[in-house]
């Protein structure tokens, strides 16, 4: 728990934080998993466990690479609680990872491993009289830790995973039915893997939904508008994994350039825009050390003494920071401004501050302006706070040398009436804020 790398996280203010991931769910076969139940007690009787990513890529051998869970379930549920952030773990559902072994428990045998998800929300939430809430206590968190969250199964796919998963939510919902479940739609945003599951979960009624997309820059653009027509009244969405990739998934040539940071804050405003229908996201992965990683990009990286946020972490952290409480449209012809001209926006409002945020994005090589007419108050205030997030050139990167070479510029504009003037610059995200009556 380094304290640089924990505040670079506090200092975004997460809604949640998932844990443990991810493939380190799923394990090579079932024997790798990862089980909550062996992350907890004394550090010192943490079993070592052979790590996944150990021998995963053979362009990155990690011989080395154990995992001695000196930070554990509880730990993590302790870091969301100090950070104010949901806690969202991830649990086996009875499958290894699809790509490599493919192991999967037999339906007759799931029992233990669906008791595993109902003894995590006991020791999570359980008063001092039940088994595992007692364990919680113990280890001197007494009260509970209010999980909602839980999800089951991490990328898994297939007919396999629908039969565990109704039998995961049936006992679940039984005991305890307030619990949000987060289900898995495979490795890709489309394709026949994910038609079928999103069939399949939207018939059984599933509460959330999670899609992953690791994809070309060109991807997030062309797809601001995907949830623009999702069912209102279906399943939510947890856009549970996603980061834009400079060159393809799984290379080592990809780098945390501002051309990917700039494509996701496009693709993110139509996830705010479609508040309605997606609930939650997180880009992933989160942390990587810059001699010892075996994937990339990542949103945070260290090495033994220092930490920098890329770009694509400056584009989380002012979409974070800046979220209003309700979605209003902003339209140019009377459709969300969706690539038109390059230009890519959302607009929300927070009633706790009273003031209108928008946020633009400008993927086109020209300076465009732009003038928005705010319709239905009284009046907007006299100036706007704008902050404005770009870069020389779209391969720019922040590095341990120079963390802060793509970073966010704060500025103030004066308005007059209801019309606010935008410049904006090429390839960049810019954020208005201003107060209203």
């Amino acid at each position: 728990m380094r304290s640089d790398m924990i505040q670079m996280l506090a200092d975004m203010k997460p809604g949640f934080i998932r844990f443990p991931g991810g493939c380190i769910v799923e394990g090579f076969d079932l024997s790798q998993r990862y089980q909550w139940k062996k992350t907890i007690g004394p550090v010192e009787e943490r079993q070592v466990m052979i790590n996944r990513w150990n021998f995963e890529f053979a362009h990155r051998p990690t011989p080395d690479y154990f995992q001695t869970f000196g930070l554990g379930f509880f730990e993590y549920f302790q870091l969301a609680e100090d950070i104010g952030a949901e806690p969202l773990p991830i649990l086996n559902a009875g499958m290894a990872c699809q790509f490599n072994s493919a192991e999967v428990v037999p339906l007759s045998q799931i029992d233990p491993f669906v008791q595993d998800a109902l003894d995590l929300i006991e020791f999570a939430n359980g008063d001092t009289t039940t088994k595992w809430g007692r364990v919680r206590a113990n280890l001197g968190h007494p009260s509970s830790f209010n999980l909602k969250l839980l999800g089951i199964g991490n990328e898994n796919w297939g007919p396999q995973y629908i039969e565990r998963l109704k039998v995961f939510s049936k006992a679940i919902k039984e005991k305890y039915p307030n619990i949000q479940l987060i289900n898995s739609s495979g490795t890709d945003p489309n394709g026949e893997r994910f038609d079928y599951l999103n069939w399949e979960l939207r018939k059984m009624n599933a509460d959330i939904i999670d899609e992953h997309y690791y994809r070309r820059p060109e991807w997030f653009l062309q797809n601001a508008s995907r949830y623009d027509n999702y069912d209102r009244k279906g399943s939510k969405i947890f856009a549970g994994e996603y980061a834009a990739q400079s060159d393809k998934t799984v290379s080592v040539k990809n780098r945390n350039t501002w051309e990917t940071a700039m494509a996701e804050a496009a693709f993110m405003t139509g996830m705010e825009r479609n508040a309605d229908v997606v609930c939650m996201a997180s880009y992933a992965p989160l942390f990587a050390h810059v001699d010892g990683w075996q994937w990339t990009p990542d949103m945070i990286w260290v090495d033994n003494l220092q930490t920098f946020g890329t770009p694509n972490y400056y584009v989380q952290k002012l979409f974070s920071l800046n979220k209003g409480t309700n979605v209003v449209p902003l339209l140019e012809n009377n459709k969300p401004l969706s690539g038109q001209n390059s230009l890519y926006a959302s607009a929300t409002i927070d009633k706790n501050t009273n003031e209108l945020i928008l946020k633009i994005v400008n993927a086109s090589a020209n300076e465009q302006s732009k003038n928005i007419e705010v319709e239905g108050i009284k009046k907007l205030g006299s100036s706007a706070t704008l902050t404005v997030l770009k870069a020389n050139g779209l391969d720019e990167v922040n590095s341990i040398a120079n963390p802060t070479n793509v970073k966010p510029m704060e500025q103030i504009i004066k308005l007059k009436g209801k019309r606010i003037s935008l410049p904006l610059a090429p390839y960049s995200f810019t954020i208005v804020r201003v107060k209203m009556s």
